[in-house]
């Protein structure tokens, strides 16, 4: 609370009232200069994204791309050309990653300047905006609600400053602050004014490092990466003593050429490595990035896309989410006599009272000009928490008084008269603000208690023209909206209402404590009122308690507790500069219709990549699955490293690039690593198996000089078509371009074996008529049970 005196002059900027005995006039021009020359600045970088060396760094340098480098290395002195074509390959697949991730950086950036709150310092005495990055030490920062302290500093200014560290130390009650009290970088202002002087900058604040390892571009914390991580190391244990086996069958059983075994024994190492699913996971969640991006959606934290996909239910906050920030005052409704027009310099006077008036108090301020006679000498800023805000006045002609304006339901006791008429208005959807004087102190624990009642304020709320279709889409999705608010429940019952929300209306206050009750009691409930931030932050919590995912949308300082704690929090670009601090995905257009295009790309991210990943580890299981037949039958590896090549991109390579980045409307589904590997398992064993068949049948088939060409020909001939199968499978439901995806690739092998030159280039050449039509049976049988064991997977294996 300040006390004001007559004299007390107002800032430009954000007019606190500040004594001028007391008002700090900051650093000089010249003091801001000298500390600049001495480095004394806030240079921690502002990060969206990792920097170009380390996106290459990242992209190169991985332990595949060692394998892949030192067999095709070996593959360069020993063998043909074209049986090195898999090293070109890896090199074009990571230069690919490169440039996508660093064109989804450039973005990121872009939006990242466009988001970027910028404080207020003092110099000279003049309040002007910086960017954080100018600030220097001894800075004085002016802050009011939703203000994220940027820097560590000392209190010069409060005018009832009340700061929330719970992100820093865990303590949910907001810290009223005096001047002189430290605050701390990484905490925010929840109520009243003030400013402060900056003591630490840089790497040296408090929460710098913090806060810069949190807005950095991310692919960890991600179900998806984790996922292919796991399956990654479990295809490292197989490959190890899998390729240690077939080198000993090659170079030492067999005894054949030095550098065809050689050539043979890559063949069989290169395609177990799932080398291109690293690479398309990184590349789609960079292209979901570039896409939102278009559409003004800051995506701070990369594994936010799948996240969102994932979610089955959204709490909404009301104001600035379902309706727009604005209001308009619509009636005045005097109580127990009082004078309209008297009433009217004192919602005029309250209004100029409040520096940094929330939006309620913008509509009373637009509908009533402030009296020049009256004089505020204490105030008592809004809180989400109280519900209500006050001041006294000096009315100019010798009387003084005091007066409170906030929620009718908070300041009047049970039964008052004027609540039920509250009620008819809040049922109409329409907000109700009560002005009551007050006869005690204003920094008295019980002011509003014996307050009289004055005259009801009623507010229109703006509804957000796209806030109904977007909210029909998540219906229709099965995604379970939660309205959320700090409002009155009826009138929050009533706007939903007007959105086609439909379900039951609880008021907060009512609603049990203890975890479990409180979980059950939302999952019955639809429309939440009188809700505390704390509360706000209960209730995400219970739900996540009940196995839900939960999304958070907010945009006032109240909700920043709940969007820290969501499985995804969600702010508008014009929130308060803590929530798009602590949100994974900012919508800077403040347009709530763009959260569906964000579920969207999620969805086609996951989804598509689950589809790819099943293409790639069918190779990976046949490959391994095929290495240890050769052992075991102590025979000749079939294929050399350019079959392989081949086959690997004409029914994984292209198809996967543009499979993962086709529209995909599937909801997301948990366990991705039991969903791919149910699927890849019995794939590559039937492919495998069938393959391995044929090579047996053909090395009895044919005999004399050439005949391990023809039979590596044959066994070609059967992989590649059980491996079209499987991309004819991956590739349902059918539009006309995946049908043209198909027969394209098809038609390219065909092309392969007709042309001469191809046929010498990739050794592939169908020798005699039997052989090639038993090769074209075979893949037809392992065809007819993929298809069979794909659907009983369905029936009888949970994903």
């Amino acid at each position: 609370m300040t006390h004001i005196d007559a004299g007390a002059e107002l800032d430009p900027v954000h007019p606190v009232p500040i004594p001028p005995s007391r008002r700090v006039r900051g650093l000089s021009a010249a003091e801001v200069a000298e500390r600049i020359a001495r480095g004394e600045v806030n240079d921690v970088p502002v990060r969206s994204s990792r920097s170009l060396r380390e996106i290459v760094k990242a992209n190169v340098f991985t332990r595949f791309n060692a394998i892949i480098g030192v067999l095709w290395l070996i593959m360069l002195f020993v063998a043909p050309f074209q049986d090195s074509l898999f090293g070109y390959v890896i090199i074009a697949n990571t230069g690919i990653g490169i440039i996508q991730e660093w064109r989804a950086k450039k973005t990121l950036d872009s939006l990242a300047v466009i988001g970027e709150a910028k404080p207020t310092v003092r110099r000279d005495g003049v309040a002007t905006e910086v960017t954080t990055s100018e600030i220097v030490l001894g800075d004085l920062i002016e802050i009011g609600p939703g203000d994220k302290i940027v820097v560590d500093g000392s209190c010069a200014e409060a005018d009832s400053l009340e700061i929330d560290e719970s992100l820093l130390t865990g303590e949910a009650d907001p810290v009223v602050k005096h001047p002189g009290d430290e605050v701390m970088s990484g905490s925010f202002v929840v109520a009243g004014g003030g400013a402060f002087t900056a003591t630490k900058v840089g790497r040296e604040a408090y929460a710098a490092q913090l806060a810069e390892e949190a807005s950095r571009f991310t692919l960890v914390h991600s179900e998806l990466r984790s996922g292919i991580s796991t399956i990654l190391k479990y295809v490292t244990w197989m490959m190890i003593p899998t390729a240690i086996g077939l080198v000993i069958s090659q170079l030492v059983v067999k005894q054949h050429d030095f550098k065809e075994s050689i050539a043979r024994t890559v063949g069989g190492i290169v395609p177990m490595v799932p080398e291109g699913l690293v690479l398309l996971t990184s590349v789609a969640f960079a292209i979901g990035v570039i896409r939102l991006g278009r559409k003004q959606c800051l995506v701070q934290e990369l594994p936010a896309i799948e996240g969102l996909a994932r979610i089955d239910t959204v709490c909404l906050d009301k104001t600035g989410t379902l309706t727009e920030g604005g209001m308009d005052v619509t009636e005045l409704r005097p109580l127990q006599g009082a004078d309209e027009s008297y009433v009217g310099r004192v919602l005029g006077a309250l209004g100029e009272s409040d520096p940094r008036p929330n939006a309620s108090l913008q509509a009373i301020i637009a509908a009533y000009p402030d009296s020049e006679e009256w004089r505020c000498t204490e105030s008592l800023p809004f809180s989400s928490a109280r519900k209500y805000s006050g001041a006294s006045f000096s009315e100019g002609n010798g009387e003084s008084s005091t007066w409170l304006l906030g929620a009718p339901d908070v300041l009047l006791p049970t039964g008052d008269p004027a609540l039920a008429e509250t009620e008819r208005l809040n049922e109409a959807g329409l907000r109700v603000l009560l002005l009551s004087r007050a006869t005690r102190d204003l920094d008295g624990p019980e002011v509003k208690r014996d307050a009289r009642p004055t005259a009801l304020v009623v507010l229109e709320q703006r509804l957000r023209p796209d806030a109904a279709e977007t909210l029909r889409y998540f219906a229709e999705q099965d995604v379970k909206a939660k309205v959320i608010s700090g409002d009155n429940a009826v009138s929050v019952g009533a706007v939903a209402g007007k959105l086609g929300l439909t379900g039951s209306v609880v008021d907060a206050r009512h609603l049990p404590d203890e975890k479990e009750e409180m979980a059950k009691s939302l999952d019955k409930g639809t429309v939440f009122g009188r809700v505390t931030p704390q509360q706000k932050r209960d209730m995400v919590g219970a739900l996540q308690s009940h196995g839900h995912t939960v999304a958070m949308t907010g945009d006032g300082v109240n909700d920043v507790l709940a969007l820290k704690d969501a499985d995804i929090g969600v702010s508008m670009g014009s929130g308060s500069e803590a929530t798009r601090a602590v949100a994974q995905i900012v919508l800077l257009n403040n347009s709530f219709s763009t959260l569906p295009s964000v579920v969207a790309e999620g969805r086609r991210v996951i989804g598509n990549i689950t589809r790819v990943a099943t293409l790639f580890l069918v190779k990976t299981v046949y490959s391994v699955l095929l290495a240890i037949l050769v052992v075991c039958w102590q025979v000749e590896y079939p294929f050399l490293p350019r079959h392989l090549t081949l086959l690997s991109t004409l029914t994984i390579g292209i198809p996967a690039f543009f499979l993962a980045l086709a529209p995909n409307k599937e909801r997301a589904q948990p366990h991705f690593v039991r969903r791919v590997m149910r699927y890849s398992i019995p794939g590559g064993v039937v492919a495998g198996v069938a393959t391995f068949v044929t090579y047996l049948i053909a090395r009895h088939y044919y005999t004399g000089e050439g005949s391990l060409d023809a039979e590596t020909s044959a066994a070609t001939l059967t992989l590649f078509l059980i491996s079209m199968w499987v991309l004819v499978i991956i590739a349902r439901p059918y539009t006309w371009w995946r049908v043209c995806l198909v027969a394209a690739m098809g038609g390219a092998f065909l092309l392969v074996l007709v042309v001469p030159g191809l046929q010498h280039f990739f050794a592939l050449k169908l020798v005699g008529e039997t052989m090639p039509w038993i090769a074209v049976g075979i893949s037809v049988v392992a065809a007819a049970a993929l298809e069979f064991l794909w659907r009983w997977v369905d029936r009888r294996v949970p994903a």
